[in-house]
């Protein structure tokens, strides 16, 4: 259990990270909207987030 949450913490770190140096800000916050999305349990929200930082990404 405690090695999921340390594995999930670190891909999140890296995925920050990733996104900041690819996106600047608005990589961040989209994966910050695609968190709140999901523990808010709003799915639009969720998608919505997760496919524009997807569509960024791939245009980054």
């Amino acid at each position: 259990m405690l090695l999921l949450q340390v594995s999930r913490a670190l891909f999140e770190l890296f995925l920050g990270i990733e996104a900041q140096a690819r996106l600047g800000v608005a990589g961040v916050v989209l994966l910050l909207a695609v968190g709140v999305g999901v523990r808010a349990r709003r799915v639009g929200l969720a998608v919505g987030a997760a496919v524009m930082f997807t569509l960024l990404m791939i245009q980054a």
